[in-house]
């Protein structure tokens, strides 16, 4: 499949040059054409920010929720149609800041979405504020005197609460990232990739130089599924590890376990609504 089906014409980007959103949204779209996803069973869900614009540009469904609530519409688009492939796109304010508790539970629930955070360690939509993976010391137009404050571990979090999948990249290494991006997609169950994705326009600490000197790949001697191994790895500070940090196959999906679909697996909204049954339903809770 040519990635070029999820293009959408005369887009009008409005991403800063020079964005690692660019290079993200050009994997995404190379790593859905290589898994030959149709475009029209994939929806992109987003909450604000810039990495909440990224459906704007990629041919698909889309749902656009409030500032940190894209997990939980993602989590009910899956629910009600089982066979769609829902991936959430966020950054790192959206998700682990305004959407931190939804965060948390959405990884509880384990619905088989992925979710792809734009991690560039600042708030890149509202002029360069800290977000809650900013570094130590790091001085913005509001933190002056530089954040006191230690930065948040959305991977140790996530291994911690035992996500079913649990992944880092760098957009600027695209080869890297469209691999992570297709085992997280075909990952039965929730999926977190948190990707290090430079802001050249309000943080010029984080750059791409910085990115490259300050990571490492795990390599093929690496066991994802031994989780006391892979917080080891998600509490690194010196060097961020890249890859798969864990993975738990032996989960159930959140929509697997749902009582709708007992008796049979026909999605939702397609199902006829008894409105007689819904009545006596109704009354019957009223007795209660």
């Amino acid at each position: 499949m040519d990635p070029k089906v999820f293009d959408v014409r005369n887009a009008d980007v409005a991403w800063c040059p020079g964005c690692g959103d660019f290079s993200i949204l050009r994997t995404l779209k190379m790593a859905l054409a290589e898994l030959e996803i149709d475009s029209r069973e994939l929806v992109l869900v987003s909450g604000i920010g810039q990495a909440g614009k990224l459906p704007h540009y990629l041919k698909s469904n889309t749902y656009n929720s409030l500032h940190g609530r894209a997990a939980s519409p993602a989590t009910a688009i899956k629910a009600v149609n089982k066979g769609l492939k829902v991936i959430v796109t966020t950054g790192d304010g959206d998700m682990y800041g305004e959407g931190g508790n939804h965060f948390m539970h959405t990884i509880r629930r384990n619905p088989d979405i992925t979710t792809i955070v734009h991690n560039n360690m600042v708030y890149g939509l509202t002029k360069g504020q800290a977000s809650p993976t900013t570094q130590k010391d790091f001085k913005t137009p509001l933190q002056v005197e530089g954040v006191s404050l230690e930065p948040f571990n959305p991977l140790s979090i996530a291994i911690g609460l035992d996500a079913s999948f649990v992944a880092r990249t760098f957009a600027g290494d695209m080869n890297h990232m469209k691999e992570i991006f297709k085992k997280a997609i075909e990952h039965k169950g929730y999926s977190l990739v948190d990707v290090f994705q430079p802001c050249v326009t309000y943080n010029k600490i984080n750059t791409f130089k910085w990115f490259k000197e300050n990571v490492y790949y795990l390599d093929d001697s690496y066991d994802p599924h031994n989780r006391s191994e892979a917080f080891k790895k998600a509490i690194e500070y010196l060097k961020f590890p890249l890859g798969v940090l864990y993975i738990n196959p032996n989960k159930t999906p959140y929509e697997d376990i749902l009582t709708v679909y007992n008796e049979e697996d026909t999605p939702l909204y397609e199902r006829d609504v008894d409105m007689e049954k819904l009545k006596n339903l109704i009354r019957s809770k009223r007795k209660i």
